[in-house]
C-alpha cells in the first residue's frame, strides 16, 4: 500500500515541473516561503504542483491540479528584493488529497503515483523513433544548440524519455498538465511524438506561407514601379494630377469601410481599372459611380435595439388612438426579440383601407425600436430591375429599391417599409413580386445579390414591414412569408377620439392658430364624421378640420379684433357648406312588410332597410337594389324557409302562386352583398304575408339556414353602431355572436338593449308587434288569401329580375 506523505507544497503560477528534471523557479509568497523553509530544515523535499488559473492570488484546494511532482530543493538564492530563487530537482509524480491553505504555509497530503514499467519491443521501437525525431525537432524548429548527449535523451531508456522531451515542446500549461497527468509511459511518449509531428508540419506551413509573401512582395514592388512609370507619362501628357487626390481618397475609403471580403475585392480591382483609365472617359464615370454607392452602403453600421416594452406601448398610444389587437400583437413581436435577443421573426404586412394608419404604424415601431426608417413604395411597379437594380452593362444602371432604401437609411438594420405591395404588376420586363421573394426570406436575404452592386450583402438585420390595401392582390408565394396582421376601418368613436387628440392640434399648427383661438364642440366634430366624410380611415376628417382652421384663420387675419372662435354644428355648415352624406335613421310608424337590418360596409356601419311588397300575380320574385351572388342567395334561402314553414307562420301556400312578390334594398346605385340580412328578410316577408308591422326601433342581422336557425355574422361593432346612431332601442343578434360583446365599446351598448337569439321565430317574437296565429290548409281547392291586406297589394308592373350591374361605390357586406 503507497504510503501517504505530509509535505510543505510550492503552488506554482506558470509553470508544470516534470519528473526526472531540474529547473529553477522564484517563491514569493510569504506562505510559500515558509513552506521552502520548513523543507529546508528536514530534507529539503517538497511537493511542486500547478494552478489552475495563474492570475489567483491566494489559492484554495479547488485552484490546484490533482497531479504533481515530487523532489528536492538542491538550492537556493535570496534575493534583494525578498524573493527567493530555488533550484528544484523532480524526482516522481505525486497525487494531491488533501491541502492545508492557512496563512502560515502550504502542507500537502501527498500520494505517490505509482506508473506503469512494461516495456515491449513497440515500446522501445517507439523510443527510437521519437529519439531521432527530436534531433530533427531541436535542429530545426527550437534552434537549440544544446546535444542530445546532455539531455540525457537514451532510447534504451524509454520509461523516462516522454518526461525529458515535454518540457522542451511549445505547450501551454493545460496541454502540459494533462501529459503530467497521463501514467502510462507509452501513452504519455505517443503524444510526446504527435506533438512533435505537429510542429514539424506547422514549420512546414509557415515556411510556405513566408516564401508566398516574399512572391507577393515581389510582384508588389513590380507592380508599384509600373504605377509610377504610367503616372510620369500621364504627367507628360497633362492628364496625371487632376485625379491623383480622388484615387487616394478612393484608396482611404476601401480601408477605412467595414466591408465583406468579397465586396473589398471587388472595390479594389475597379479602383485599379480606374487608376488606368482617362478621368475624363465616359467608362471612368461608370467606375466612379459604381465605388461611390458600393462603399456608401451602411457596411456594418447597426443601431442598437431598444426592447423597452413600456417605452414601446407608450409611443403606440401616442401615434395611435385604438387598433388594441394590433397593439398587442407587435408588442408580442418585440417581447419575444427580447427574449431571444435579435429581430428575426416573421415578415409583418399591414393590410386595411387607405388612411387607417398602416405606415404611420411602422414609423411609430421603429421609433420603439429606436432603429431608422425609411419607406420604399412599390406601387405600380413592373421592372423586376426595381427590386434587383439594372445591371452596369446599362446606360444610367442604378442599384434596385432595397438597396437604395439602405443607402438612404445609412444603418444595416433599419425598419424598411415596402408600401403598397398589393400594387405590384407584372409584363414584359418581368415580376417584381417574384423579385421580392429572396427579399423576404429569412432563410435567403443573408445572401441578396443586387444585379448593379454584384456582391452578395446581408438582409438578414433588416425588420420588414409591408402595407397593402387588400391582401387578395398579393401572390400567394409573397403572401406565404407574410404575417399579415388585419387593420380594419375606424369607427365614428374611434375618430372622434383621433380628432380631438391629433387632427385638431396637427391642423391647429399647420395652419398657426394658437390653442386659445380655436376650439371644436363635440358634436362639431360628429358632424363633420357623420355628414362630411365617409371613409374607413381618418385622411378626408383631416383635411375637412383643416379647411375649417383655414376658414378661422382667414376670418381671424380679416378681423383682428376676434380673439376665439368656438366651431358648432352651424359654423360647420357655414365653413363646409351643404352636408355631402346623409345617415339613416329610423323614423315614421311601424310598417307591414318594411324592416330594419344592420349593414358592415368598409367605413363602417350602416342601417339598411329591407322593403318587400306583395302584387297579384303568378308567384314570380323580383329583387332589386344591385344585390350580389351571395345576397341574392340569401333571399331564396329566406324566402324558402317562411314557405316551408307557411301554416306555422299564419300563411296559406296558396298564396305564394298567386302573388308576386317584390323586395328592394334603397339605395340602388349602392352595391350589396353577404349573407346577414337574413333575418331581415325572413321578417320582412312575414310581416308583408301576415299584415303584421314590423316594430321600427329594432334592428337586426343574422344569417338564416332553411332549418330557421340563426348563424353567426360579422362585423358586429360597427353594425351596432349604426343601430345605436339611426335611433334602434334594441338589436337582435345571433346567440354566437356574445363572444364579440366585451369587443363592443361601452358607448355604444348604452341605451341600447342587445338580445342574442338562435332562431328565426324568436326575431319574429320581437320584432313584429305580435306573432301571427297558425292555420291549417283546407280541404279542396281554392280558397281566400289569409292574413293579406289588399291595400298592401300593388298591381304588377312590367319589370322582370333585376341582375346587378357594375359596382361604382363601395358594397354593404353583411359579414
Amino acid at each position: 500500500m503507497t504510503k501517504v506523505k505530509q509535505l510543505p507544497m510550492l503552488p506554482m503560477r506558470d509553470i508544470v515541473v516534470f519528473p526526472h528534471m531540474t529547473t529553477p523557479f522564484f517563491i514569493g509568497r510569504r506562505q510559500s516561503m515558509e513552506a521552502l523553509e520548513k523543507a529546508l530544515a528536514t530534507d529539503r523535499t517538497v511537493f511542486v504542483i500547478a494552478q489552475k488559473d495563474p492570475m489567483v492570488e491566494k489559492p484554495t484546494r479547488g485552484d490546484l491540479h490533482e497531479v504533481g511532482t515530487i523532489g528536492q530543493i538542491l538550492q537556493i538564492m535570496r534575493l534583494p528584493n525578498g524573493t527567493v530563487k530555488a533550484l528544484f530537482e523532480a524526482k516522481s509524480r505525486g497525487r494531491l488529497l488533501e491541502a492545508n491553505m492557512d496563512d502560515s504555509s502550504y502542507v500537502a497530503s501527498v500520494e505517490p503515483v505509482k506508473e506503469g514499467s512494461q516495456v515491449d519491443a513497440e515500446f522501445i521501437a517507439l523510443a527510437k523513433t521519437a529519439r531521432t525525431e527530436v534531433e530533427t525537432y531541436l535542429r530545426e524548429i527550437k534552434r537549440n544548440s544544446e546535444s542530445l548527449d546532455q539531455l540525457s535523451l537514451n532510447p534504451e531508456e524509454p520509461l523516462l524519455l516522454a518526461d525529458r522531451i515535454a518540457p522542451l515542446l511549445n505547450l501551454d500549461l493545460q496541454k502540459k498538465q494533462e501529459l503530467l497527468e497521463i501514467l502510462e509511459p507509452k501513452e504519455r511518449l505517443e503524444r510526446v511524438f504527435e506533438r512533435m509531428l505537429e510542429e514539424a508540419e506547422i514549420k512546414k506551413l509557415e515556411k510556405k506561407l513566408k516564401e508566398r509573401v516574399q512572391g507577393q512582395i515581389g510582384r508588389t514592388q513590380k507592380e508599384y514601379y509600373l504605377n509610377e512609370q504610367i503616372k510620369a507619362i500621364q504627367k507628360e501628357l497633362g492628364t496625371g494630377e487632376d485625379g491623383k487626390a480622388e484615387l487616394e481618397e478612393y484608396d482611404k475609403r476601401i480601408e477605412e469601410t467595414k466591408m465583406s471580403a468579397e465586396a473589398t475585392g471587388v472595390a479594389k480591382k475597379e479602383l485599379k481599372k480606374l487608376k488606368l483609365m482617362s478621368p475624363m472617359s465616359a467608362e471612368a464615370n461608370v467606375v466612379r459611380n459604381y465605388l461611390d454607392i458600393l462603399l456608401g452602403m451602411p457596411w456594418g453600421v447597426n443601431t442598437e435595439d431598444n426592447f423597452d416594452l413600456q417605452r414601446a406601448e407608450k409611443i403606440l398610444d401616442e401615434d395611435h388612438y385604438g387598433l388594441d389587437k394590433v397593439k398587442e400583437r407587435i408588442i408580442e413581436f418585440l417581447a419575444v426579440a427580447k427574449k431571444v435577443g435579435k429581430m428575426k421573426g416573421p415578415i409583418i404586412c399591414l393590410v386595411g383601407p387607405p388612411g387607417v394608419g398602416k405606415t404611420s404604424l411602422a414609423r411609430s415601431v421603429a421609433r420603439a425600436l429606436g432603429r431608422n426608417f425609411v419607406r420604399a413604395s412599390l406601387g405600380g411597379i413592373r421592372d423586376e430591375a426595381e427590386i434587383r437594380g439594372h445591371r452596369r452593362t446599362y446606360i444610367g444602371a442604378l442599384p434596385g429599391k432595397i438597396i437604395q432604401s439602405l443607402r438612404k437609411a445609412k444603418s444595416n438594420n433599419p425598419l424598411l417599409l415596402l408600401d403598397e405591395v398589393d400594387k405590384l404588376t407584372y409584363g414584359v420586363m418581368g415580376d417584381p413580386a417574384a423579385a421580392l421573394l429572396e427579399v423576404l426570406d429569412s432563410e435567403q436575404n443573408h445572401t441578396f445579390m443586387d444585379h448593379y452592386l454584384e456582391v452578395e450583402y446581408d438582409l438578414s438585420d433588416v425588420l420588414f414591414f409591408c402595407t397593402a390595401n387588400n391582401s387578395a392582390g398579393i401572390p400567394p408565394a409573397l403572401l406565404d412569408r407574410m404575417e399579415v396582421i388585419s387593420l380594419p376601418g375606424y369607427t365614428e368613436l374611434e375618430k372622434e377620439n383621433i380628432a380631438q387628440l391629433h387632427l385638431v392640434s396637427k391642423q391647429r399648427e399647420e395652419n398657426g392658430l394658437e390653442d386659445s383661438q380655436i376650439k371644436f364642440r363635440r358634436a362639431a366634430i360628429l358632424e363633420v364624421i357623420q355628414l362630411y366624410t365617409r371613409e374607413a380611415g381618418v385622411r378626408n376628417l383631416e383635411r375637412a378640420i383643416g379647411r375649417i382652421m383655414r376658414r378661422v384663420a382667414t376670418q381671424i387675419v380679416k378681423k383682428p379684433s376676434t380673439r376665439h372662435v368656438t366651431v358648432t354644428t352651424r359654423k360647420v355648415r357655414d365653413f363646409l357648406g351643404v352636408p355631402r352624406f346623409k345617415y339613416e335613421r329610423i323614423q315614421g310608424e311601424n310598417e307591414v312588410g318594411v324592416a330594419t337590418g344592420m349593414a358592415w360596409t368598409p367605413m363602417g356601419g350602416e342601417l339598411l332597410f329591407t322593403e318587400v311588397s306583395l302584387m297579384h300575380g303568378t308567384g314570380k320574385l323580383q329583387i332589386t337594389g344591385r344585390l350580389g351572388d351571395v345576397m341574392k342567395e340569401s333571399v331564396h334561402a329566406s324566402l324558402s324557409y317562411v314557405r316551408s314553414h307557411a301554416n306555422r307562420l299564419g300563411i296559406y301556400s296558396e298564396t305564394f302562386r298567386k302573388h308576386d312578390i317584390h323586395i328592394h334594398f334603397p339605395e340602388g346605385a349602392t352595391p350589396k352583398d353577404g349573407p346577414s340580412a337574413g333575418v331581415t328578410l325572413c321578417t320582412a316577408i312575414i310581416s308583408a304575408f301576415t299584415g303584421i308591422p314590423v316594430r321600427k326601433e329594432v334592428a337586426m342581422t343574422g344569417e338564416v339556414t332553411l332549418r330557421g336557425k340563426v348563424l353567426q355574422i360579422g362585423g358586429l361593432k360597427e353594425k351596432l353602431l349604426a343601430a345605436k346612431r339611426g335611433g334602434a332601442l334594441e338589436a337582435l343578434i345571433p346567440w354566437n355572436n356574445q363572444n364579440d360583446l366585451p369587443e363592443v365599446p361601452r358607448e355604444i351598448k348604452k341605451g341600447l338593449k342587445i338580445s342574442p337569439l338562435k332562431n328565426v321565430l324568436q326575431y319574429l317574437e320581437i320584432a313584429l308587434e305580435h306573432l301571427p296565429e297558425p292555420v291549417e290548409e283546407p280541404e279542396g281547392g281554392d280558397h281566400e288569401s289569409r292574413g293579406i291586406d289588399e291595400k298592401l297589394i300593388q298591381p304588377t308592373p312590367g319589370v322582370e329580375n333585376v341582375t346587378p350591374s357594375v359596382y361604382t361605390r363601395e358594397p354593404h357586406h353583411f359579414c
